[in-house]
C-alpha cells in the first residue's frame, strides 16, 4: 500500500474525528541533516572517498554521479536510515536532496534502491584499500598542526551474519556465525582512524601487524615525529606485535591474559589483599610489577599486576607494557583502563548506525558498506566535537544526536532566488541550532 492510500485513525478531540495521511508534501522529518552538509562541507569525508573510487560506469546511462550517490547513502545512514531500501522512499525527500545539493522541489530525485546495490557491489580491493587510506587522509587532515602523539586504540566486535556471506565464520566465543571487524580509533578523542572487516575469528598476530604496519607508517610519513602508543585487549599481545612495536619505536599498554606462572607471582599479592579484606572489611586494590617473559617472546617484559579483593571475590588482572617509567597503578587505572572508552566509539558506530548491517553476499560489498557506517560516525563525531563544543552535547551518544538534532521536522519552500527552511515554532532548542552553525564556522575559518 502506497503512502497517499495510508490514513492512520487518532482518537477524537471534542467529538472531531482525526484523519491522519502523509501528504504532507513538501515536509522533511530530518531537516537537521542540513548540519550534515555544514560538516561535510568542512570535513570532505564523502569527497575523499568518492576521489579512491574509479567510475566504471557508462556515462551514456548515468543519472547520479559517485558523489550524489555516497552523499545520499551517507547522509542517510547518519540519520538513522541504514537499509538501502530505505533509498526508494527517501530519494525525494526534500531535506536529503538539499543535504546532498539539489534543490528541493524542481531538482530531480535521488538514486533508488537497485541504483545503490549496483554501487555497493562495484568497489574492487584496490578501491577498498585506498577507501582505507581516505579515511586516515581525513583524521590526519582533522588536526590544524602535526599531531604529538596519537594513541591508537583497537578492538573488534562481533558482526552477526545470516545467509550466504562470503568469509562468515562460526566463532565459539559468541556462540554464532559472524564477521569480526577490527576497528582503530584515537582513544583521547575519539576520532576514527580505519575500520577493517575481517571473518568471524580473532586476528593473529601476524594479521594484526599487517594492519598496524600499514597504518603507523602513513600516520609517520604525515607526522615523521609522531609518537604513537598502542593500546588493546590481551588477544593483542603476541610475540609479533611485541616485536613489531620493539622495532618500530611504538609504546604499548597491552592486556595480558593469565596462566599458572604469572598467578603464582601474583599469589603473596593476592594473599596480601585477602588478609587486608578480612581485616578491613572494604574493597581492597594492591598492585604489583615484574618482568616475565613466555617461551614465543623474543625477551623479558614488564608485566603489571592488580589484585582486587571485596565482598563478591577476587580478580586478578594483568598488563604487559614496553614502558620502564610510571607506577603500576597509574598505567594500569589511568592509561589501560581508560580503553574502556573505546566500547563507547564502537556502541556508537555499531549500535546507532548500525554498521553490522553487512547483508551483502560478497565481503567486499560489506566492506564498502562498513566504510560508508565509518563516514557517517565521522560526520556525526565531527558535529559533536566541533558543532557543540563546550556544550554538554558534546560528549552525548549518536542516538542523542540524531534523536534531538537531526530528526526535526521542517517546511521547505523553493522560491526564485531563495529556498526557505522552516523548522517548528514551538522548537525549544533554537539557540542549540544557532550555536551549532556559529562554532563549525570558527572551527573551520
Amino acid at each position: 500500500m502506497g503512502n497517499r492510500q495510508t490514513v492512520l485513525d487518532f482518537a477524537k478531540i471534542s467529538g472531531k474525528q482525526i484523519d491522519a495521511d502523509f501528504e504532507g508534501g513538501t515536509l522533511t522529518s530530518d531537516g537537521g541533516v542540513l548540519f550534515l552538509r555544514e560538516v561535510e562541507a568542512r570535513v570532505g569525508v564523502i569527497r575523499r572517498l568518492v576521489e579512491a573510487l574509479p567510475d566504471r560506469r557508462d556515462p551514456r546511462y548515468v543519472d547520479h554521479t559517485l558523489e550524489d550517490l555516497l552523499r545520499q547513502r551517507v547522509f542517510q545512514i547518519a540519520c538513522g536510515y541504514e537499509d538501502a531500501n530505505d533509498c526508494d522512499e527517501l530519494r525525494g525527500d526534500v531535506g536529503i536532496k538539499m543535504a546532498c545539493d539539489r534543490l528541493p522541489l524542481s531538482g530531480p530525485d535521488l538514486a533508488s534502491q537497485p541504483t545503490m546495490s549496483r554501487l555497493e557491489n562495484d568497489p574492487s580491493r584496490t578501491d577498498l584499500y585506498r577507501m582505507a587510506r581516505a579515511l586516515v587522509d581525513v583524521f590526519i587532515a582533522s588536526y590544524s598542526t602535526p599531531s604529538q602523539m596519537v594513541l591508537l586504540d583497537l578492538d573488534d566486535t562481533d558482526d552477526p551474519t545470516h545467509g550466504d556471506q562470503q568469509m562468515t565464520l562460526f566463532n565459539g566465543y559468541y556462540d554464532e556465525h559472524c564477521y569480526l571487524p577490527l576497528h582503530i580509533y584515537e582513544g583521547q578523542s575519539g576520532k576514527l582512524i580505519t575500520t577493517i572487516l575481517r571473518p568471524g575469528r580473532r586476528p593473529t598476530g601476524r594479521e594484526i601487524v599487517a594492519i598496524l604496519k600499514r597504518v603507523v607508517a602513513y600516520l609517520r610519513k604525515a607526522w615523521p615525529k609522531v609518537a604513537i602508543f598502542l593500546r588493546g585487549d590481551s588477544h593483542f599481545s603476541t610475540p609479533e606485535v611485541h616485536r613489531f612495536c620493539e622495532q618500530e619505536g611504538v609504546s604499548f599498554v597491552l592486556g595480558q591474559g593469565g596462566n599458572e606462572v604469572l598467578k603464582a607471582k601474583a599469589a603473596g599479592l593476592l594473599e596480601q589483599a585477602r588478609a587486608l579484606f578480612v581485616d578491613k572489611q572494604e574493597k581492597i586494590r594492591l598492585f604489583t610489577e615484574f618482568l616475565y617473559q613466555a617461551q614465543s617472546w623474543d625477551k623479558p617484559l614488564r608485566i603489571l599486576a592488580k589484585v582486587e579483593v571485596s565482598s563478591k571475590g577476587s580478580n586478578l588482572r594483568f598488563v604487559v607494557t614496553n614502558l620502564h617509567s610510571s607506577q603500576p597503578s597509574f598505567l594500569y587505572d589511568t592509561i589501560y583502563c581508560a580503553r574502556g572508552r573505546m566500547e563507547g566509539f564502537i556502541k556508537n558506530h555499531k549500535t546507532f548506525l548500525h554498521s553490522d548491517r553487512t547483508s551483502c553476499h560478497t565481503f567486499e560489498a560489506n566492506q564498502f558498506r562498513l566504510f560508508l557506517h565509518s563516514a557517517a560516525y565521522i560526520l556525526l563525531h565531527t558535529l559533536a566535537h566541533q558543532g557543540l563544543q563546550d556544550l554538554s552535547w558534546a560528549t552525548a551518544q549518536f542516538n542523542t544526536l540524531q534523536l534531538r538534532i537531526l530528526k526535526v521536522g521542517a517546511r521547505i519552500r523553493e522560491l526564485a532566488t531563495r529556498i526557505k527552511v522552516h523548522f517548528p515554532s514551538s522548537f525549544p532548542l533554537k539557540p542549540l541550532f544557532q550555536k551549532i552553525l556559529w562554532n563549525l564556522a570558527a572551527a573551520y575559518p
